[in-house]
């Protein structure tokens, strides 16, 4: 099943509606939408490399406002809504976790969240279930999701189609690596200032 989704995904590409089905995939994938919209992101980008900035665009704001709608769901509707989507993805063991970190990094657990490949849709239904400051997460979620977006897209402009295969197969090595990295730059910095 998540193999045709995956498919349908695709197909948007090929069509005229590529931007929209890219903005709305991001949207939904940030709430509750099983397929990444990095997938989309990537097909448009490679079929037009002079446009993947746009694209970018379109996947980060879909991706941030689809994250609000996460948000709500988790302040407004856990009970109705929100454990629901965690029982679909078998994410209810990882509840307590996600508190946890909510409670020692907050807005760090977010942006995190939002630059791997960790479901971002529990920490956007978590954010809002655990009273996280939305204007905190509403930064955090756009500063992180439009990194992760605007990286693909400026490789693809820089390098064309070339650099598909190695972002697909290195994309979630490069982003834990980045994250260690930005981690590492902090505390270097918190030690010698």
């Amino acid at each position: 099943m998540l193999r045709r989704i995956y498919d349908w995904v695709l197909h948007w590409a090929q069509t005229p509606y590529g931007s929209w089905a890219l903005f709305w995939l991001a949207f939904c994938e940030s709430s509750f939408f099983p397929i990444p919209p990095d997938v989309l992101l990537i097909a448009l980008a490679v079929a037009v490399p002079k446009k993947s900035l746009r694209y970018a665009a379109i996947c980060s704001a879909g991706s941030v406002l689809g994250g609000c709608l996460g948000y709500l769901i988790g302040w407004q509707f856990m009970s109705a809504v929100g454990e629901w989507i965690l029982n679909f993805y078998s994410l209810t063991a990882k509840w307590e976790i996600i508190e946890g970190l909510y409670q020692q990094y907050d807005a760090w657990a977010i942006a995190i969240a939002g630059f791997t490949p960790i479901p971002y849709k529990v920490f956007t239904i978590s954010a809002g279930a655990f009273h996280i400051h939305f204007g905190i997460f509403f930064l955090a979620s756009t500063l992180s999701r439009s990194a992760r977006f605007f990286l693909v897209g400026g490789l693809i402009y820089l390098f064309g189609a070339r650099i598909q295969g190695f972002i697909e197969k290195y994309f979630d090595l490069l982003a834990i690596a980045f994250v260690v990295l930005l981690i590492a730059g902090f505390v270097l910095v918190k030690m010698f200032l």
